[in-house]
């Protein structure tokens, strides 16, 4: 197949679950297919992640793209200017029309056009020419719904509200455009056919490198370290941080004193930063070349997301390492564990931190469910298979049959 492949993001550094899982994915698709990989260019990429590129698709076309920092007054200005929108900020900030200009021209020698997440879609032209794929990392609506719950103020939880409304439209509007929907669960899938009334939705697993997360022998002196992982630049894994820090660990400590807490991941802010001056024990790493020493000397890891969609790699990760999990259901929805036996669960701070001590306490039960765990990721979920989902799915949408009534969309 000839593939279209619309991003707003070049891919590397491969450094959060988004990039992750449409890296691996393109990775091996590209031995078989022929990507063409549209994407946005704000300038930022070095000319070695540009070249890098090269290991996912054999053409890439770059629109330029000048977006506000986070916390400027150009920033502050948009997103003033966007309460006049009828567009979600997540989604008007992507408008560029040379990226429209350059999916119409290069839509006319491939064979499936992919839409990876959905803010690419405000670019499409009003007729698709090719037939067309959207693939859902997360059902976009539910993190802006999730935002207006907890939101601390009055003001955000009217922000989130409307920015929440106006997202259901958007996506919605977008699942009915396109000839298949790819969901990355089956939570996922019912959600955008009941709510969006998509037609042809199907969902395909979360997958994991089992060649670089591979178990880890542990042994030695028993680990008393929790490790949380996540871009800290995504705000439902800041939220869900900064909330476990003032709630969840104070009670850890009261149990467990020699514990300690270590939050792995690009970008923090301030406000996360700042965790490890407030709370005893916390360290806040920021950006690291590899996760990978932090989970091998971790006791668990902690996911304790209020606020998210999709899926989260993280787990899968985790899990391939042998290292057992502490999650929300939040945390770990979408993906097809079973509680007790593959990971623990709680979402209250009290059931939480017991779940948490559970695993320092009892290190013969956190090498069960650690290898438990490892059994089941590494049986199941490797990318190649999934990839191979993938291109299923889009081969079904180019069918030459289906194109006669494709000329119905609008």
């Amino acid at each position: 197949m000839h593939i279209l492949w619309l991003k707003t993001e070049l891919l590397h550094p491969v450094d959060k679950g988004g990039r992750i899982r449409t890296y691996q994915m393109l990775r091996a698709l590209a031995r078989t297919h022929e990507i063409v990989y549209l994407t946005l260019d704000d300038g930022s990429a070095t000319a070695s992640e540009r070249a890098q590129a090269a290991e996912y698709a054999a053409e890439v076309v770059a629109a330029p793209f000048t977006a506000p920092a986070r916390g400027t007054g150009a920033f502050y200005a948009d997103l003033a200017r966007n309460l006049f929108s009828p567009l979600p900020y997540a989604i008007a900030k992507y408008h560029v029309p040379a990226f429209t200009d350059a999916i119409v021209q290069r839509s006319t020698d491939v064979d499936v056009l992919v839409c990876d997440f959905l803010a690419p879609a405000v670019n499409l032209p009003p007729r698709i020419q090719v037939p067309a794929v959207l693939f859902q990392h997360n059902v976009e609506a539910e993190i802006w719904r999730r935002h207006a719950e907890v939101a601390g103020s009055m003001i955000a939880r009217r922000y989130f509200r409307s920015q929440w409304r106006r997202m259901v439209r958007f996506e919605g509007e977008a699942c009915r455009r396109f000839d298949r929907v790819v969901a990355v669960s089956d939570q996922d899938a019912g959600h955008l056919r009941a709510t969006y009334g998509a037609g042809d939705v199907t969902a395909i697993p979360t997958g994991v490198d089992l060649d670089y997360f591979e178990p880890s022998v542990r042994g030695g002196a028993r680990s008393t370290e929790l490790v949380f992982t996540g871009s800290m630049d995504w705000l439902p894994n800041q939220d869900g941080i900064e909330w476990f820090a003032a709630e969840v660990w104070p009670l850890i400590l009261a149990g467990q004193p020699d514990a300690t807490l270590t939050v792995v991941g690009r970008n923090p802010g301030a406000r996360v930063r700042a965790l490890a001056d407030r709370h005893p024990a916390v360290s806040v790493t920021g950006t690291v070349p590899d996760v990978r020493p932090y989970l091998r000397r971790a006791a668990a890891l902690v996911v304790p997301l209020r606020i998210g969609g999709g899926t989260r790699l993280k787990i899968y990760e985790a899990m391939a390492m042998g290292l057992p999990v502490v999650s929300t259901t939040v945390g770990a929805e979408g993906l097809p564990l079973t509680e007790e036996a593959h990971f623990l669960r709680a979402d209250e701070p009290a059931t939480l931190a017991a779940a948490c001590l559970r695993l320092l306490r009892d290190p013969a039960r956190a090498m069960a469910l650690g290898t438990a765990g490892a059994e089941f990721v590494r049986s199941r979920f490797g990318w190649d298979s999934v990839a191979e989902s993938f291109a299923t799915i889009c081969e079904t949408a180019a069918d030459p049959a289906r194109l006669q009534t494709h000329g119905s969309q609008g």
